[in-house]
């Protein structure tokens, strides 16, 4: 089974509907709170490239934020990454 990890920040609109979507679509994943980190935030750049929030990661694999994580459960990539 994939491992999600979604990096999130407080207050956060997008982290809570990140989290909202893999809810509903029955998945569990990690959350990290990024919001009195500073290490953590320079750690999640380094390994992302990104340096906004939320961000989501599939295994290894940056899925990206809201929308990119909307986009590709909408179709069909989200199964197929946690599928591999």
């Amino acid at each position: 089974m994939s491992r999600i990890t979604v990096y999130t920040t407080e207050p956060c609109s997008f982290c809570n509907r990140v989290k909202g979507l893999l809810s509903a679509r029955g998945l569990d994943f990690t959350e990290v709170n990024l919001s009195k980190d500073p290490a953590g935030r320079v750690e999640l750049a380094r390994k992302t490239g990104m340096m906004s929030f939320p961000q989501v990661l599939v295994d290894d694999h940056v899925l990206g934020g809201y929308a990119e994580l909307q986009r590709a459960a909408d179709d069909g990539r989200l199964d197929e990454l946690l599928a591999a």
